[in-house]
């Protein structure tokens, strides 16, 4: 093979290697992040929704069921919750918990979105609660669903589940899906363009 052919087979290669990347982009776990002050008696309270089951999978693949499962719950919380925050709500700064009586802020949408979508039969391993700063410079959660077509976000400020990299989000956290505690979040193709370049 002439060097002239081996360099556009190498360059082909590099250039598979990046659309793959980029086609499932993922928000990687890095070290150890400690559990927001809420979460704690919010696991006390409900243990089920904090267990992580080992059996199930990190990772679901994403077909049109599971797609439209995710997207019709999302719009349905989105829209059956009235957006109460907890001071207004509970008389504190922050309570996360199940929106039993139909009102909740940010973390109690997503955690009956997780709830839902585990009763229809998703891994509660592959939906992760996430911790961002929202595109107002606040604290805000979400719910990761965990895909192999990439990471999927659902939010209560929109009806659209999109892959995270479309978010306007600065990702902080998340549950790990390993055991009971809290990771920081960094770009996972990050990581891949770095091991590319060496």
């Amino acid at each position: 093979m002439s060097d002239a052919r081996l360099y556009l087979a190498l360059v082909a290669l590099v250039c598979v290697s990046l659309t793959s990347a980029a086609a499932a982009p993922r928000l990687a776990t890095t070290q150890s992040a400690p559990a927001l002050a809420a979460w704690v008696p919010f696991c006390e309270q409900h243990p089920a929704e904090c267990a992580v089951d080992p059996a199930e999978p990190e990772i679901i693949p994403l077909d049109q069921t599971a797609l439209e499962l995710i997207q019709a719950v999302n719009r349905y919380v989105n829209h059956s919750i009235i957006r109460r925050r907890d001071i207004e709500h509970w008389g504190k700064h922050d309570q996360w918990d199940l929106p039993t009586d139909g009102m909740g802020d940010c973390e109690d949408y997503q955690l009956l979105k997780r709830k839902l979508l585990v009763e229809a039969g998703l891994p509660r391993r592959a939906m992760r609660m996430t911790v961002v700063i929202d595109d107002i410079d606040e604290g805000h959660a979400v719910l990761t669903v965990r895909t192999d077509a990439g990471d999927l976000i659902l939010d209560n400020k929109v009806d659209a589940v999109l892959p995270w990299h479309e978010v306007k989000y600065e990702f902080i956290k998340r549950e790990s899906s390993r055991s009971a505690e809290w990771l920081f979040l960094q770009r996972e193709e990050r990581t891949d363009m770095i091991a590319m370049a060496r």
